[in-house]
């Protein structure tokens, strides 16, 4: 049967992935009595008391708010609200079956930024976190900005669960083929909210500190060809970026980009690359193509071009790079920590335990099996211990 057919099928005869189950009895008036009316008021008055103790007598200290205003899901674009709603429900059960965390999907209707941080902000009360989802660029990034300092964790995994997913493929990618993170030439076909903010972790541009070392130089390409110095169409996104890229200041389209360089990472558009791009570049090129369903290229024809290393977020081909070996661990070690927020070290340190999941790695295995559930444990503790490590915890 075709994948989309069944899907569809599963997704009608379910009514949807999700449900709530109650933790507790309700078979008599004294359960009824425990956990509703009177017995409720008690746990009400000692949170009116203290609002920490929320953590104590609710969900909160266990769930998380999947948040989306529809406008960049999947491939599939700016479908709305209500069509976002099946991958939210995906994301949540990602969450549950991988980390344990309760997680609720809320799809908001409106696409204006200020609306969406206020909603955000005023149901905050309910989560111990959130996790920000297909939010198109630029906004998403104002929206994450706004929603920082609100006293929970706030992650917008199109950034930063794509940008901690790529680097631990690159760490491990670089070593097999014997480069450095100092000396590589690295293209990305793509300037939204994961290109963004893949050029920004892999420059380190957030960090200070020898343990993560930059890329020597990262070349950004949009729809409109190189990301440079000179342009005049950029937005304040892009105008930043092209402040600490693009050395040289090169010109042109994605295949003067791609020349000499060492490493693609796409998050762009399918079939956009070629095997005549893939054959320009240096010698163990390593090639992230990762757009959905169809990659920027395919592997067997970027392997017959020259690649050394090729990784898709498909899981019928080899080195799949998915967000979901990411995003569990990050918010289970973020709220086992009792973080207030995620930064930029804990990404890092996910990252790099990530990428040491992996004991021997291979030109087809850069990155754990995405079922394997073992590897959100070892970004939780890695997580954790660098939220305690920065002081960034509830007291």
């Amino acid at each position: 049967m075709d994948i989309y057919k069944e899907s569809l099928d599963l997704h009608k005869k379910n009514k949807g992935k999700l449900g709530i189950i109650s933790k507790v009895p309700l078979k008599d008036k004294k359960d009824l009595s425990l956990a509703y009316t009177p017995g409720v008021a008690e746990p009400c008055r000692e949170i009116a008391k203290d609002v920490s103790k929320a953590y104590e007598y609710t969900i909160k200290q266990n769930t998380i708010g999947v948040v989306t205003d529809g406008s960049a899901v999947l491939g599939l674009g700016n479908i709305g609200a209500e069509a976002a709603l099946p991958v939210m429900e995906g994301k949540c059960i990602l969450m549950k079956e991988f980390a344990d965390i309760d997680a609720f999907p809320i799809c908001i209707k409106t696409q204006d930024p200020k609306e969406i941080v206020s909603i955000v902000k005023n149901i905050a009360p309910v989560f111990g976190g959130i996790n920000l989802e297909d939010i198109s660029a630029p906004r998403c990034f104002e929206i994450e900005k706004e929603l920082q300092g609100i006293g929970i964790p706030v992650f917008h995994d199109d950034q930063h669960g794509t940008a901690i997913v790529i680097l631990a493929a690159l760490i491990n990618s670089l070593k097999i083929v014997g480069k450095k993170f100092e000396d590589i030439t690295l293209v990305i076909n793509g300037a939204g909210a994961a290109g963004i903010a893949i050029t920004k972790f892999l420059k380190c541009v957030d960090i200070k500190s020898s343990l993560y070392p930059p890329v020597k130089d990262i070349i950004v390409v949009d729809t409109k060809g190189i990301i440079h110095r000179n342009r005049d169409d950029l937005n304040e996104i892009k105008k930043e970026i092209s402040v600490f890229t693009n050395k040289n200041n090169i010109k042109g389209s994605l295949a003067d980009a791609m020349k000499n360089a060492d490493v693609f990472i796409g998050v762009s558009a399918p079939n956009s690359v070629t095997e005549e791009m893939i054959k320009s570049m240096n010698k163990r090129a390593i090639v992230f193509a990762m757009s959905n369903p169809v990659p920027e290229i395919m592997p067997d024809i970027a392997l017959k071009a020259g690649a050394e290393i090729v990784g898709t977020g498909r899981s019928d081909f080899p080195n799949q790079i998915n967000n979901v070996l990411a995003f569990p661990g990050v918010f289970r070690g973020a709220l086992d920590a009792k973080a207030k927020v995620i930064t930029p070290e804990m990404k890092y340190a996910a990252a790099y335990a990530l990428a040491k999941c992996v004991k021997n790695p291979k030109k087809e295995e850069v990155l754990p099996n995405p079922l394997d559930k073992n590897v959100p444990k070892v970004i939780a503790e890695a997580v954790r211990l660098k939220a305690i490590e920065q002081g960034v915890v509830r007291d």
